[in-house]
């Protein structure tokens, strides 16, 4: 890691969604990296006020959630912690307008705007499965056929991970309340080791 960013200006983490394995890399980076480099964490989730805690710039910690695939999706939402500089903030903006990106700032909160909308109606989508409203097909083919989604919900939870979905709406419940509680056929699912397509099994099966 020392090496890798012995001489950076931006450092964006992509670590797992765990709260204690995201505040240990940035309490490294802090360490290791420039002085003056400014630390950005992807996290989709996870308060940045946190995360930026664990280092001894907080004025330079910052949010940048790229969306799914992040190559192709023109959107990163940014997000500044409650120490998060003017300087620090617009620097980040111009570094993903030279990306190419377009950005939105919002506020530091669980599951920022994107994820704070999209996950819930995904784990949605686990319990109308878990109810036998209508087969894991025609659930996803209802929500691209008639909400012009490009993956279906369960689909697409089997690509980023059924884990991922979890831990995601697990951080929801603790934080915002019951009304995120993660639906128990995805809870049943993760305990089986059916992720997804990284394990060849989750909602939907896959070849090796």
């Amino acid at each position: 890691m020392a090496k890798g960013v012995a001489g950076a200006d931006l450092v964006i983490e992509a670590v797992f969604e765990d709260i204690g394995v995201k505040t240990k890399v940035f309490a490294s980076l802090d360490q290791v990296s420039p002085p003056d480099a400014i630390l950005a964490s992807n996290t989709s989730t996870l308060w940045i006020a946190e995360i930026a805690a664990a280092t001894h710039r907080p004025d330079r910690c910052i949010g940048t959630h790229f969306l799914i695939p992040a190559a192709l999706t023109p959107l990163v939402e940014i997000v500044r912690g409650p120490d998060t500089s003017d300087q620090t903030h617009q620097m980040v903006i111009d570094f993903l307008g030279a990306c190419g990106k377009e950005t939105v700032t919002v506020a530091d909160s669980p599951g920022f705007v994107i994820n704070r909308l999209y996950l819930p109606l995904v784990n949605e989508a686990f319990f109308a499965l878990q109810d036998h409203l209508a087969t894991a097909e025609e659930i996803d083919k209802s929500c691209k056929m008639g909400l012009n989604f490009p993956l279906g919900p369960l689909a697409a939870a089997d690509a980023f991970g059924l884990d991922i979905l979890l831990a995601c709406m697990q951080t929801f419940h603790r934080e915002l309340g019951d009304k995120y509680r993660p639906c128990p056929l995805l809870v049943k699912l993760v305990k089986a080791g059916h992720l997804g397509r990284k394990t060849g099994k989750g909602v939907y099966r896959y070849g090796k």
